[in-house]
């Protein structure tokens, strides 16, 4: 379904929550990415804030792909509640990365 592993999503949502303390982190850990990983990351942070519905992921992706006037990372780190978003996305789609976030904080 999506081009990005929940345990991707779920370390950029710890590392969100922490922006001041995590934001070089962050930006590297963007690096690391594919872009159609990147672009799956903009699509479910759209459809977690309600700009589209789970069932437009498809266009969601597509209209990413099609407006990128910034670098994908430089806009997701910009964004207000990222983290909020994400997890709304995910759930939105079925998902949810609370799982990997417990994996990731106990160090697992």
């Amino acid at each position: 379904m999506l081009n990005i592993s929940i345990n991707k999503i779920a370390q950029i949502v710890l590392m969100s929550r922490e922006m001041g303390r995590a934001q070089a982190e962050l930006s590297g850990f963007f690096e690391t990415l594919t872009d159609e990983e990147l672009t799956d990351l903009v699509a479910v942070m759209w459809i977690g804030r309600g700009s589209f519905e789970a069932e437009e992921l498809v266009e969601a992706r597509a209209l990413a792909i099609a407006e990128a006037t910034t670098p994908t990372p430089d806009y997701l780190m910009g964004t207000p509640h990222l983290s909020d978003h994400l997890e709304n996305g995910l759930e939105a789609l079925g998902l949810s990365a609370s799982d990997d976030e417990d994996d990731l904080i106990r160090g697992g």
